[in-house]
């Protein structure tokens, strides 16, 4: 699998994810009529992105998301009740994308060293898709509540388990080698983390998401591989 098959197979926009965000809040957002809804998230969405990527998510005020969205105070507030919740909403979404799209692209394998390359290129071909949510989720988890951190992190440790899970059912198979494999997983999630964290280094070395997917996987598997596994 490579990128564009990736793309091929998710098929996913940014359209769609404030469709999703619509549907699992309309506890919140006041707005009924779902494609305005829909329509304005996706501004909303864009703002914060812009906003916060030169002055930080603390620093943006509502008065500047209002500017930058072309929507009044109160308009926003029908779609959330502060910056709060709104982080929230955002970091939540995020993290249930990311595990949902590990799910099914592990599941769609039977053998373990197939659903770790599986898992590993959905999580970095995702990150491209979707690079400045990856990036705003990751740079302002700091500025969660309490509760809501709670929550993220809680994701955050389940898609982390996808991983560990896999190698110590391929330990089991004698795919893989015994080790540490919940650090062995927590190792290789700050690898798929760089290539949306510190793109220009691999922008100026003109490394494409495909080969550094596949370099990832080379050390990955070069250090997971049993012995008699490394020919496969």
């Amino acid at each position: 699998m490579d990128y564009n098959q990736f793309k091929k197979r998710y098929a996913a926009s940014g359209r769609d994810i404030s469709r999703t965000v619509f549907l699992k809040n309309q506890g919140v957002i006041r707005i009924k009529k779902e494609k305005t809804a829909v329509i304005n998230l996706d501004k909303i969405f864009a703002a914060v992105f812009s906003i916060t990527y030169t002055k930080g998510y603390q620093a943006m005020s509502m008065r500047d998301l209002s500017l930058k969205t072309g929507m009044s105070l109160g308009a926003l507030y029908a779609y959330f009740p502060g910056k709060d919740e709104l982080l929230a909403i955002m970091q939540t979404q995020a993290q249930a994308m990311v595990r949902g799209t590990l799910e099914e692209f592990s599941n769609a394998q039977d053998n373990p060293l197939e659903k770790l390359r599986a898992v590993v290129k959905a999580h970095i071909f995702l990150s491209e898709l979707f690079r400045p949510w990856f990036y705003f989720t990751f740079m302002e988890a700091r500025n969660l509540t309490s509760k809501g951190f709670d929550a993220v992190k809680s994701i955050e440790e389940h898609t982390q388990k996808i991983l560990s899970d896999i190698l110590v059912a391929g330990e089991k198979a004698c795919v893989f080698k015994p080790g540490n494999h919940d650090l062995t997983a927590c190792m290789i999630k700050a690898m798929q983390q760089e290539w949306y964290l510190k793109r220009w280094k691999y922008t100026k070395q003109k490394i494409s998401v495909d080969q550094f997917a596949a370099h990832v996987l080379e050390m990955v598997e070069g250090f997971c591989l049993a012995p008699s596994c490394e020919n496969i």
